[in-house]
């Protein structure tokens, strides 16, 4: 299994884009998720009618049990640009037929995407460990109070925000095997949900229960947004178990189709 990992990571190593768009992302995802209280801040010194409606202070952006729900749900909305990393990486498997040498040099079709399949969990583990650290950092500093019983509250939102994200990067993972050109694979990629939505949208009017079922549907919404309860409305503060069964059927859906076409096709 390691064996087959740093195979697909001595690869993708060897690509600048890999050090360019995996380094954007994790600098991102660091700042972005660390940096929410100081965008307050900012705020409340830049407007100052912001800053005297509004105790910045007393919004626990940061405190323990918010700060799990609330970092994991930002970082949702970066996993796009992981998904081109993603991309990237399959597609240049054809550009530059590494994967036909990988084959020639006696690796099987099926252990060359589960190489893939165990660069897209380490990605996705990396991702949660750090927002794991920053989430501990940061409300360790804000937090009123430090409650063990508080602390570890909420903290089922990481294996759903490791689900959210591996069965995304499965989803990029199948379009680079399916379409094997970069620039249009990337394309697809970031207008599916779009063309998702307006399908889903004409669904509504005859058949709302199917709404949940669709792909992108299903991961875009498996962590609720947490923000609406800083103005008193209600949110779902919990992951449901029927959301998870949809995206861990569409992650296994997602590489079989990619094992299949790997399968069938001629390389």
């Amino acid at each position: 299994m390691l064996h087959l990992l740093k195979i697909d990571l001595k690869k993708m190593t060897s690509y600048r884009t890999f050090w360019v768009i995996g380094g954007l992302y994790f600098l991102t995802l660091g700042l972005g998720a660390a940096s929410g209280m100081e965008f307050l801040k900012w705020l409340a010194r830049t407007f100052e009618d912001f800053g005297t409606k509004l105790n910045i202070n007393r919004i626990p952006l940061y405190h323990f049990p918010d700060v799990w729900m609330n970092l994991i749900w930002c970082a949702g909305l970066l996993k796009i640009v992981l998904a081109v990393l993603i991309v990237i990486s399959v597609t240049n498997e054809y550009t530059y037929r590494t994967l036909r040498q990988n084959v020639i040099d006696g690796l099987s079709r099926a252990e060359f995407l589960f190489s893939k399949i165990l660069t897209n969990v380490m990605l996705s583990a990396i991702s949660v460990i750090m927002i794991f650290v920053i989430g501990l950092v940061t409300g360790t500093i804000y937090s009123p109070s430090l409650e063990w019983d508080k602390m570890i509250t909420d903290t089922e939102f990481f294996p759903a925000y490791f689900l959210e994200l591996f069965c995304f990067l499965s989803f990029a993972l199948m379009l680079g095997i399916l379409i094997q050109r970069a620039g249009l694979t990337i394309i697809i990629l970031l207008l599916f949900p779009a063309i998702e939505s307006i399908i889903t949208a004409k669904v509504d009017n005859f058949a709302p229960a199917l709404i949940p079922y669709f792909p992108m549907r299903s991961i875009w919404y498996l962590i609720p947004w947490p923000f609406p309860r800083y103005a008193f409305q209600e949110i779902q503060d919990y992951i449901k178990w029927g959301s998870v069964a949809i995206v861990v059927a569409w992650t296994v859906i997602f590489n079989y189709v990619a094992y299949l076409k790997l399968k069938r096709a001629d390389i």
